[in-house]
């Protein structure tokens, strides 16, 4: 591999569905595996299959479409979680079983209760068994930031003898400082005598807001292997955002002469697509994706971009695949049209959902009299993600300052369609007890959030809907130009979710 090189090892489709809401279904995962392998991500890690049969079947599926990234599977280091994971990743042009255990002394004592010695034959152990079913092994020396050093340099050649030819040092609770941290990093290429056979990884939680810098800064050390998600998404604060990493690779390459393999242009796609599948919107001045990421609404700034834009931009927003909005489909554009302008904006649907797809924006066109890229993307995103078992299908309400508000609901549970009527407390109260009466659950409603997803008085409504049921939580999203109707696709999708959490029986969440 040439020396400069950093390979990017993207979690978000099993550290990023730690996120509590966050929980994909198969269908979104592959969906999101292929978005990262047109991308460019070196590894994907696409789950813990020893945690349910859903994780599995999830990494299984991702095993057998992505054929130019490594596809990898978590598994502690046990017997049942490796030959597992084995198995999952087995149909994978690519694969790597990724191991790990714990190595701080807090952990071993509290979490493990397991002696030093012990741990380091787990360690001998376990690689060696991947090693002998697979032929990239990958271990973590879970919470390796506030590990003592003479062990963990112990821990690491143990690794490195035994099979494994990545090695990964995470900051697992978001703890580390740059400079401390690229002392580690630099620790162990000097200490460890057989190093040079193994390629460093890290991993940073966002605990301190520290994980792209702490990142970049184990990079410059020696590491050449960074785990992130896209953005930034992971349990707590999260974790390292691959867009931030890559774009500052990438702008300042002078400072970090280090290149990636990223087709940078599919960043904004990539964005967009995880928080439409997870309910996780982007904060507005998130780093590189977020909306104001590129505005600019001061008088001087906006002189300066005018007239010459470096002013006050370091990359351009084409760099990271955003375009300007721009009008694009109207009323008469026919099917094929509509599948180009997709095609354009990254998208490859089948027959069905095309066809789906297709009647949606018809409507669309009926009810709103300009048409933009963000309402396109709104309505296939929202159309791609509607699970089988609840599917919406009409919505009347009566509103109004006089009452009773009432809503008259239309929805599809297992094939059979199923109509109710309620009354409310207002119109989306009133809705959302339709939904209770058709489909009776004891989730709790936690946020209810609507924003526009272009300007203007016909456009359509984004509406975000979290639920929480014994400790979990789901959050699923809607789009539409009635922001009621908005409001019962996204307590729908969420209900779907919240389905497909049931059926998760996933150990307690794994921080590697």
């Amino acid at each position: 591999m040439e020396q400069n090189r950093v390979i990017l090892f993207d979690t978000t489709l099993r550290d990023g569905e730690q996120s509590p809401g966050a929980s994909m279904n198969l269908e979104e995962k592959v969906r999101i595996a292929l978005t990262l392998e047109d991308m460019g991500v070196d590894v994907i890690e696409a789950g813990f299959p020893i945690a349910s049969a859903g994780d599995f079947e999830a990494v299984n599926a991702v095993a057998k479409v992505v054929k130019k990234s490594r596809i990898a599977g978590l598994a502690r280091a046990v017997r049942a979680d490796i030959e597992r994971c084995a198995e999952a990743v087995r149909p994978a042009e690519l694969s790597r079983i990724h191991t790990f255990i714990s190595t701080s002394p807090l952990h071993m004592k509290y979490k493990l209760q397991m002696e030093p010695d012990a741990v380091v034959q787990a360690i001998h152990d376990s690689v060696s068994m991947a090693r002998n079913l697979v032929e990239d092994v990958e271990w973590s020396a879970e919470d390796g930031s506030r590990t003592e050093h003479d062990f963990l340099c112990r821990c690491v050649e143990t690794a490195i003898a035994a099979g494994a030819r990545t090695i990964n040092i995470p900051d697992t609770v978001g703890y580390a400082v740059p400079d401390e941290y690229a002392a580690l990093i630099a620790m162990l290429i000097n200490r460890v005598p057989n190093i040079d056979q193994a390629i460093l990884s890290v991993h940073c939680h966002n605990d301190l807001g520290l994980a792209v810098a702490n990142s970049l800064a184990a990079v410059r050390a020696g590491a050449r292997q960074i785990e992130c998600t896209i953005n930034g998404l992971g349990e707590r604060a999260g974790n390292a955002a691959l867009e931030e990493i890559v774009m500052a690779l990438r702008t300042r390459n002078d400072a970090m002469p280090f290149s990636t393999g990223i087709r940078t242009e599919a960043i904004t796609r990539a964005s967009k697509l995880v928080s439409t599948v997870t309910g996780f919107v982007v904060q507005p001045n998130k780093a590189i994706v977020g909306a104001n990421a590129f505005a600019h609404e001061s008088g001087i700034h906006q002189d300066g971009v005018l007239k010459n834009a470096a002013t006050y931009e370091i990359m351009t927003p084409e760099s990271v695949g955003l375009s300007r909005s721009s009008l694009v489909m109207g009323k008469h554009s026919g099917r094929h049209a509509f599948r180009d302008k997709l095609k354009q904006l990254g998208y490859e649907l089948g027959d069905n959902a095309l066809n789906e797809a297709f009647k949606r924006f018809k409507d669309l066109c009926d009810k709103k009299k300009d048409v933009f890229d963000e309402d396109i993307i709104a309505l296939v995103d929202d159309e791609a993600r509607a699970h089988d078992h609840i599917r919406f299908q009409s919505l009347e309400v009566i509103a109004g300052s006089k009452g009773p508000q009432k809503a008259t609901l239309e929805l599809e549970i297992d094939g059979q369609s199923c109509r109710a009527e309620e009354a409310g407390d207002g119109p989306v109260d009133a809705t959302f007890k339709a939904i209770r009466a058709l489909f009776p659950h004891e989730a709790r409603l936690q946020l209810y959030q609507v924003h526009a997803v272009t300007g203007g008085t016909d456009a359509q409504a984004e509406v975000t809907v979290r639920l929480e049921e014994n400790g979990k939580t789901v959050i699923g999203q809607g789009a539409d130009t009635d922001t009621l109707v908005a409001s019962a696709r996204a307590y729908v999708t969420a209900l779907n979710k919240l389905l497909t959490k049931r059926e998760k029986t996933a150990p307690a969440p794994v921080s590697a």
